[in-house]
């Protein structure tokens, strides 16, 4: 060691000692450094630049070697043991220092190695820190905008592609909404390993690799935003299946949702978030370790395709995933603090897990004050001897300390974005309206204008505690009803003393409230058991039992609070409510068919339910009803409430079978939904009011004095109608007390499939008709007393009952009731035969009168042109040759 090193050496032991801990890239960086060639490696760490000092102590000014010789009495006294001190660490180090500079001069004009991560979980390199060449080629890797050459090469799937193609060309202005894609991935990851740490807490790993955590990291000079998180990581396989070969249904749903509507803001939804990054990036990194892998970097220029390749570049990331943002030109704007801080408070600001942004602060610090701005004893005025003593002894005070300025200086430091206490712990009388509608959005990953329709928020107490919030959305999602069985996905999570569990437990509401979005959050459930044991825990049969009452209970006040559903408010207390004018309408036309899924599946709740049903009538004039209203409107002497199902609502107002109800002033509801057959078999009655089908035997609309009579005078024509419709499988031929202008129609048993029902089975794909016959009611005949027809044929039965033309008309008769009462005809060839041959009688024409045939003409034969001819002659030549030479 020559003695400019030993000097340096010792210097270092009289700097002041520095703020901040010394790595490698800030030694190399800092201004006065003169590190010797041949100096060891740990005297990098130890010494600091000191020439200030020795230019200071020889330019001393009279007035100051007070100061400077009390500086130098304190100097001396560390000298000894600082000298014994290096010379320890030279003697222990030498070797170290030796081989260093040979490596490094061996290796000057070859490329470092770089370091290989480490198997063990949370593993530093040694001297990773402070290697320059890792550094050097770290801000490559960062500043990058091609493909690694070392990579796999993919190709993307052809729906992502798509998907790709639009969101790259997407002329929306709202390109926000990639932050919040971003952090409610790693939110998602975050939740994936907090529950596996459940069960193994060794997943965590140690240091801070247990923080779970999201940071958000600005390179302004290379114009790269960073987003990491210490969730689950993601293995090779993961990477290539969940962003480069999604087979999943959301990507081409999304897609085609584009298509229609244009709405980019809903991409969350379908499960595709991760490419909205293509809005502002044209280049994307994705780092990530995953504990049961190695780390890998996936990479794509959105161009078509991606690549793969083991990370030996970057800093282990111990576990988790970082995403790099290489942002386009116009996509600056997201370099800006502020911009960041704005975006996470308005869509992440509920996230369960504290988001950090690595964001600048200006703070006071003292340093060392220029020898120009002390003062000097002249300039001041003369004092008297007492203060001349005070002075003094202030003086020989302030020798001894250091004079020091303060300065403004720009720090660095994590800031805490989302600081907001968990919506579900605070009171409800705290959170406002504008907080649920955050929240809400949060959740449902949808940010658009319009708010949840209702919500409840409540906390349970006794033998099962929880908190809950439930929202019902404003509009049903896309596949709400698709798979509707089969389907396992929840809107609910579920939390356990705030730690997130699962939202794939259909344990917690049924699947008739599937369409409710909300969290639970018990503190009686365990949290060190698998998801299988807790599906089958107790205290989810309480919690679920308690979630559908407070559910059906905010359902029914969205009901209540809206003006139009009740009649008795006055008009000044609806202006105050016009907000939530229309709101169950709205509800109904979404979410109704629900409802109507609950009835069949819910016994214990079917009561609480039905009161939610709402329909229309022959009285309503195209508003909905409820149960409760048409009962309030039943007519004296009624006992049933009437109803009637079609395909729809014209067709129904239309019905022969509404014609006697009509004239006597009742009201019957109308259903038009296929699931309303469903539902009317097992909704049997309501407030002790049975439900009768007015297209099904048992109607009754009050006794006739008349009707023996009547019966007895139709007895000849029932019995001959009946026999002679015996191939057609009809029960029986009565007289009608339901109709008016018709003159007959086809009814079914009461307890049998009606007309619309069988229609509905036999569009199902998979029906077995076979299968059918045995649910299909008995068909009877119902005839209009009171019609000419029906008169007249009696007539013509009593004089002939043998006459074939009767007969013929008799089964047109009943073809043609078949048809009207929403039967399907087995024979469509027959029933038109049948009217042809009417409209020939009506025509006076002869029912033997044949079809006039068509006369045969012969073909023409065309002649053919003198070329034509040469050109036929030659390929017969042609041919000839051919079969010559074979």
């Amino acid at each position: 060691m020559d003695s400019e090193d030993w000097a340096l050496g010792v210097s270092a032991c009289y700097k002041r000692p520095s703020r901040s801990k010394p790595n490698h890239k800030s030694f190399k960086s800092s201004p006065g450094w003169r590190l010797p060639e041949r100096m060891p490696l740990s005297l990098h760490v130890i010494a600091e630049p000191i020439e200030e000092h020795f230019k200071t102590k020889s330019h001393i000014k009279p007035t100051q070697r007070t100061q400077h010789r009390s500086r130098e009495i304190a100097m001396r006294k560390w000298t000894l043991p600082s000298i014994l001190f290096l010379l320890c660490l030279l003697f222990l180090l030498p070797d170290q220092g030796r081989k260093l500079h040979a490596n490094a001069e061996a290796d000057s004009d070859e490329l470092v190695d770089p370091p290989k991560i480490e198997d063990k979980l949370g593993a530093v390199p040694h001297g990773l820190s402070t290697d320059s060449d890792v550094a050097k080629r770290e801000a490559e890797s960062m500043s990058r905008k091609s493909l690694r050459s070392n990579a796999e090469k993919f190709e993307f799937q052809a729906e992502v592609s798509r998907l790709m193609d639009i969101i790259i060309n997407s002329l929306y202005s709202n390109k926000d909404i990639f932050l919040r894609e971003l952090i409610s991935n790693a939110s998602d990851a975050l939740d994936k390993i907090r529950f596996l740490s459940l069960t193994d807490k060794e997943v965590l790993g140690e240091g801070d690799d247990t923080k779970l955590e999201i940071q958000i990291k600005l390179d302004k000079e290379n114009k790269i935003l960073s987003i990491r998180d210490r969730g689950v990581g993601m293995t090779k396989e993961d990477l290539i299946k969940n962003l480069g070969t999604i087979a999943k249904s959301g990507t081409s749903a999304f897609v085609e949702k584009m298509q229609t509507s244009g709405d980019l803001n809903l991409i969350g939804q379908f499960g595709v978030g991760f490419y909205s990054v293509y809005l502002v990036a044209d280049y994307v990194e994705v780092i990530s370790k995953h504990n049961e892998d190695k780390q890998y970097v996936w990479e794509s220029k959105a161009d078509g395709a991606f690549a793969i390749s083991e990370d030996t570049y970057n800093e282990p990331l111990g576990r988790g995933t970082e995403i790099r943002l290489h942002l386009r030109e116009e996509a600056g704007e997201y370099l800006e603090e502020s911009k960041l801080k704005d975006l996470v408070k308005k869509y992440s600001e509920f996230i369960n897990f504290p988001i950090y942004l690595w964001a600048s602060k200006e703070v006071d610090v003292e340093v060392p004050a220029d020898e120009d701005e002390s003062s000097d004893d002249e300039e001041k005025p003369e004092s008297t001897e007492e203060e001349k003593e005070d002075e003094d002894t202030d003086k020989e005070e302030d020798e001894q300390k250091p004079k020091t300025k303060t300065i403004k200086e720009t720090t660095y430091e994590w800031e805490r974005l989302n600081d907001v206490k968990a919506i579900w712990l605070r009171s409800p009388r705290e959170v406002t309206e504008e907080e649920y509608t955050k929240f809400y959005h949060s959740l449902a990953k949808d940010f658009g204008d319009e708010k949840p329709m209702a919500w409840s928020h409540f906390n349970a107490e006794g033998d099962v505690e929880f908190k809950a919030v439930m929202f019902v959305p404003p509009k049903a999602p896309h596949d709400l009803y698709e798979s509707y069985y089969n389907a396992n996905k929840s809107n609910l999570k579920l939390y356990v003393r705030r730690v997130f569990i699962s939202d794939e437990f259909d344990e917690l509401l049924p699947k008739y409230l599937m369409f409710l979005l909300g969290l639970v959050d018990s503190d009686t459930l365990p949290l060190n058991v698998s998801r299988e044991m807790l599906q089958q825990h107790s205290s989810l049969k309480t919690i679920k039992k308690k979630l559908i009452r407070k559910a059906l209970d905010m359902i029914r006040k969205l009901a209540e609070e809206d003006p139009d559903e009740s009649h008795d408010k006055d008009k000044k207390e609806s202006k105050e409510n016009d907000e939530k004018r229309g709101q169950y309408t709205k509800f109904w036309n979404e979410f109704g068919k629900s409802i109507k899924l609950g009835i069949i599946e819910d016994a214990a709740n079917r009561n609480r339910l039905a009161k939610l049903l709402r329909f229309e009538t022959t009285k309503s004039d195209g508003k909905l009803t409820s149960l409760e209203q048409y009962i309030s409107r039943m007519k004296s002497g009624q006992k049933d409430i009437f109803y009637i199902t079609g395909s729809s609502k014209e067709q129904l107002e239309k019905s022969p079978f509404l014609e006697r109800l009509k004239k006597k002033n009742f009201e019957v509801i109308l259903f038009t939904d296929p699931v309303d057959e469903y539902l009317m078999q097992y909704l049997m009655d309501f407030e002790d009011k049975k439900f009768q089908n007015v297209s099904k035997e048992g109607l009754k609309l009050g006794k006739d004095s008349k009707d023996k009579e009547v019966k007895e005078s139709f007895k000849e024509l029932t019995k001959w109608w009946k026999d002679t419709l015996a191939s057609e499988n009809v029960d029986d031929v009565k007289i009608s007390n339901r109709l008016a202008d018709t003159p007959c129609v086809v009814v079914t048993s009461k307890y049998g499939w009606s007309a619309n029902m069988e229609r509905i089975m036999q569009s199902q794909t998979l029906s077995d008709a076979s299968k059918q016959a045995y649910m299909r009611g008995k068909r009877v005949l119902e005839i209009n007393a009171r019609h000419p027809i029906i008169k007249e044929l009696r007539e013509r039965v009593v004089k002939d009952p043998e006459d074939t033309s009767v007969k013929t008309t008799a089964q047109l008769m009943y073809q043609t009731a078949l048809m009207e009462s929403g039967f399907m005809l087995s024979d469509p060839k027959d029933f038109a035969s049948r009217i042809y041959d009417s409209v020939k009688t009506s025509l006076s024409i002869s029912p033997d009168a044949a079809v006039e045939e068509e006369d045969e003409v012969e073909e023409a034969e065309v002649e053919s042109s003198p070329k034509e001819e040469e050109e036929k002659t030659d390929s017969i030549e042609e041919e000839s040759d051919v079969k010559d030479e074979l």
